[in-house]
C-alpha cells in the first residue's frame, strides 16, 4: 500500500470529523443547553422572569399592571378572580348581609322546640 492511499483516508476521516461538529437545532444541540434565561418570579411564582430584560413574561412584572390580553380569553379564565384563595373576598357576602358590622353580641334566640308546632 502505498503512503498516498493512507493520507487520503486521513483526509477522509478528517473531513467526516469536521462534517459532523456542524451544530443544528436538533437533538444533538440539547446537550449544550446549560443557562437559564428564566426563573422565577416573585408576584405570579412561574418560571417566567427574564433574567436579561428583567421582566416577567406571564404577569409582567415588575409593570404595576398585570399583563392580559383579551385575545387569549383561556388564559384570562386560568388566571381570574376565584381561581385562588380569595382570602378577602371570600367573607363579603356574609358581613354584607349584617351590614358590615363587627364587635356585637348576637340577639338571644327563642325556644325553637317552644315555637314550632308539631304537624302529625
Amino acid at each position: 500500500m502505498s503512503p498516498n492511499y493512507a493520507h487520503e483516508g486521513f483526509i477522509r476521516c478528517l473531513f467526516h470529523a469536521v462534517r459532523q461538529a456542524k451544530m443544528g437545532k436538533g437533538t444533538g444541540s440539547f446537550g449544550k443547553r446549560r443557562n437559564k434565561t428564566h426563573t422565577l418570579c416573585v408576584r405570579c411564582g412561574r418560571r417566567s422572569f427574564h433574567l436579561q430584560k428583567s421582566t416577567c413574561s406571564s404577569c409582567g412584572y415588575p409593570a404595576a399592571r398585570i399583563r392580559k390580553y383579551n385575545w387569549s380569553i383561556k388564559a384570562i379564565r386560568r388566571k381570574t378572580t376565584g381561581t385562588g384563595r380569595m382570602r378577602y373576598l371570600r367573607h363579603l357576602p356574609r358581613r354584607f348581609k349584617s351590614n358590615f358590622r363587627e364587635g356585637t353580641q348576637a340577639a338571644p334566640r327563642k325556644r325553637a322546640a317552644a315555637a314550632a308546632p308539631t304537624a302529625f
